[in-house]
């Protein structure tokens, strides 16, 4: 039953371990994808590689879906996604204290995955940096 549920807060969805994602292409579909969340004051964070689509749908539209999710993407039945903006601030190297922010939350976990990916990346002759992205809450009434 959708009243059974716990209602989740933007500021709640820093405290989840995984977060659904979701961005926008041109055609106004939606693609989501599981990523990593901290909480930086009254912003979220997310970390990506500089490869990814989704970088490239943010640069164009900052609009996103978050919703709580399992480590595979999979939403809880009945979650309701709670809007926001997101802006691609920069590498993480650029911004330590939100990486840190990341790092501390996954620890040994992050800092493997990140090392793999990087590794897996340099092989193929690809970039190895990754972007920090922050996330506001959408204004109300300002779905689009």
């Amino acid at each position: 039953m959708l009243n059974d549920l716990p209602r989740t807060t933007f500021g709640d969805l820093g405290a989840a371990r995984f977060v659904s994602l979701t961005t926008f292409r041109r055609t106004g579909e939606g693609v989501a994808t599981p990523v990593w969340i901290a909480s930086s004051g009254e912003h979220l964070l997310v970390t990506t590689p500089a490869t990814s689509g989704k970088v490239k749908r943010l640069r164009r539209d900052g609009r996103v879906l978050l919703a709580p999710c399992g480590r595979f993407g999979a939403v809880a039945p009945g979650a309701v996604p709670m809007e926001g903006v997101a802006e691609v601030l920069g590498t993480d190297r650029e911004h330590p204290r939100e990486t840190e922010a990341l790092r501390r939350k996954y620890g040994l976990e992050y800092r493997g995955v990140v090392a793999l990916e990087a590794l897996g990346r340099r092989r193929r002759g690809g970039s190895d940096e990754r972007l920090i992205v922050r996330i506001a809450p959408a204004a109300p009434g300002a779905a689009g």
